[in-house]
């Protein structure tokens, strides 16, 4: 009987520990790419743009997301940094 009891719940445990790793692959690409674009923004001389400050500040909140495991919230931040960043290579 007890066994009954404890499958489910041990089936719901394993569960809500896989749902941490659907954004895993998305946060960690898109960090890479986001740092690349921003090492590239700096090296042409968008450094001091506000767009390059928002994109550095949000990569930042990004990778310390991605420390704690909330990937979902690191991957929006992270395409939000590219957003930010393609803005500061245009001027804007």
């Amino acid at each position: 009987m007890k066994a009954w009891i404890c499958l489910p719940l041990i089936a719901l445990v394993l569960a809500g520990c896989a749902g941490k790793t659907a954004y895993r692959d998305s946060c960690g690409s898109q960090l890479d790419a986001a740092w690349k674009e921003l090492d590239l923004a700096k090296a042409e001389g968008f450094a001091g743009t506000v767009s390059y400050s928002k994109a550095l500040s949000l990569l930042t909140g990004a990778k310390t997301q991605q420390q704690f495991e909330a990937f979902e919230g690191c991957a929006n931040k992270a395409q939000k940094a590219r957003f930010y960043i393609r803005e500061s290579r245009a001027g804007r």
